[in-house]
């Protein structure tokens, strides 16, 4: 029996700390991914594969600007849930001083 998801009844994101979390762990594959790209261009350099070697470097250099473009960018995605608006239209609190001048309109 699986638990079930609490219902979300606010339009709140992420946390702060949450959403840095998943940007380093972003930035960090990345990394990886051209450090990898760099071995394999030795690897293929050393093996002869001419045509390899040129694609693999030039992924090294292109990752690094990708992989901080990715991990600058925030949580945009909104999840959130659209609250309905009424038929008189949104709900909005007026100040006390608005009030007031509001009820001395009425009364004269």
């Amino acid at each position: 029996m699986s638990k079930a998801q609490p219902i979300r009844i606010t339009t709140a994101g992420r946390s702060r700390a949450e959403d840095i979390a998943i940007r380093q762990k972003r930035y960090a594959i990345s990394m990886s991914i051209r450090s990898l790209c760099f071995i394999g261009a030795v690897i293929a350099g050393l093996a002869g594969i001419g045509w390899l070697w040129p694609i693999l470097i030039v992924a090294a250099l292109i990752l690094p600007y990708i992989a901080v473009v990715m991990a600058n960018a925030t949580n945009t995605k909104s999840d959130e849930m659209n609250l309905m608006d009424s038929p008189y239209g949104p709900r909005q609190l007026s100040s006390g001083r608005e009030q007031q001048l509001n009820e001395k309109r009425e009364d004269d």
